[in-house]
């Protein structure tokens, strides 16, 4: 048995519904209707051209494309819709990166051409958490996975930061064997905390007093935050994000 036609029939009328049963219905290329006769006993009005008005004044018009059959949702085409909404085209892609191209208050002016170069964002952790937290967490695992991580990021924010993370964690690791790299390492770390601030224009930390803070267990506390006033230089930048270096 044969269905019924649907609301999507392209073989529906004019106004997208499908044909009533038992009543043919056939259109001109004006949209008058035969069928007329036989709903309401009137002869059908005659096509009247485009150009020339209907009788009472009321001019003839084609039918809007929004009538007419060909569209996949009974009728009203997805553009008309479209169009009917206001306001301006949404903006495509993603939203513009930060721009660096001249620093704040704490470092020099001028375009970053003019500056140091630029170089990658490092992370910015929870200064706690990485000096007593995960520590606890990983039985004494994660300190050397910290000085790796910051060794590798500050050498990636300023190239002219030399530095092999992996030697340095050796140095913390089985240096104490010989005494002397431990303490070399500590202080390192802190002096290239420093130069990594004077290459982001931020008040730099002291490298003596973050020795000493090594020393007695409070080394990482005090660098991650030092580190993340540097990162902080970078507002709305993330992690492995180019930034400029100011000096």
């Amino acid at each position: 048995m044969r269905a019924g036609p649907t609301l999507t029939d392209q073989s529906a009328t004019p106004h997208g519904f499908p044909e009533p049963h038992g009543q043919p219905d056939v259109h001109d290329r004006h949209g008058w209707s035969s069928d007329r006769a036989y709903q309401t006993g009137l002869p059908p009005e005659p096509p009247y051209p485009a150009e020339q008005p209907r009788p009472g004044g009321q001019p003839a018009r084609e039918p809007h494309p929004i009538d007419g059959p060909g569209t996949s949702t009974g009728g009203f085409p997805i553009y008309a819709f479209r169009e009917s909404l206001s306001g301006a085209e949404p903006e495509q892609g993603y939203p513009a990166t930060p721009d660096y191209g001249f620093p704040g208050p704490d470092g020099p002016a001028g375009p970053v051409r003019d500056l140091g170069g630029a170089g990658m964002l490092g992370r910015h952790r929870n200064p706690f958490a990485a000096w007593l937290g995960l520590p606890l967490l990983t039985l004494g695992v994660y300190p050397f996975v910290w000085v790796y991580k910051t060794n590798r990021e500050l050498a990636e924010y300023d190239r002219r930061i030399q530095v092999n993370p992996t030697l340095s964690v050796l140095a913390f690791l089985i240096g104490w064997l010989v005494i002397v790299p431990p303490f070399v390492a500590a202080w390192r770390l802190g002096t290239r905390t420093r130069a990594a601030q004077h290459a982001a224009g931020v008040p730099e930390t002291n490298p003596v007093l973050a020795f000493v803070l090594f020393l007695i267990g409070f080394g990482p506390l005090f660098l991650q935050l030092e580190l993340n006033r540097l990162w902080d230089r970078y507002p709305g930048a993330v992690e492995g994000q180019q930034v400029p270096l100011y000096r």
